[in-house]
């Protein structure tokens, strides 16, 4: 398999997280703007989620992207781990839905285990 198809997966992540600053920039433009005066405003509300979800992005996905990279500078990149990593992916954004949208801390955190074993799948395939 062509190592470099990992790139797709870790461009698709950085993609998400340019896409959460935008949307945190716009959710704060009111305010900035004094269009907002109050906190409670409908879009005003997002924007503690949407910046607890951005600072997430550089957490447990920095395992991710390391990973990522040894795989590809190592050039043993097999199937298993290209699906690993679009799980994680796919595991990113629906995490990033339920805390944006959603108050459901424990469907957060069974798609954030499923996040966590995709990537602790990756590294025990990588040191294998």
């Amino acid at each position: 398999m062509t190592n470099h198809l990992l790139l797709y997966p870790i461009a698709a992540h950085i993609a998400w997280t340019a896409f959460l600053y935008v949307s945190l920039t716009i959710v704060r433009a009111p305010a900035v703007w004094g269009v907002v005066k109050s906190k409670k405003e409908r879009w005003a509300s997002m924007e503690l989620r949407i910046s607890a979800n951005l600072s997430n992005q550089f957490e447990w996905p920095l395992f991710f992207h390391v990973t990522c990279v040894l795989f590809i500078a190592l050039g043993n990149t097999e199937p298993v781990q290209l699906w690993l990593a679009w799980i994680f992916i796919a595991g990113r954004l629906i995490h990033s839905f339920v805390q944006i949208v959603t108050n459901n801390i424990r469907l957060r955190g069974l798609v954030f285990t499923i996040n966590f074993l995709a990537v602790l799948a990756m590294w025990f395939f990588l040191l294998i």
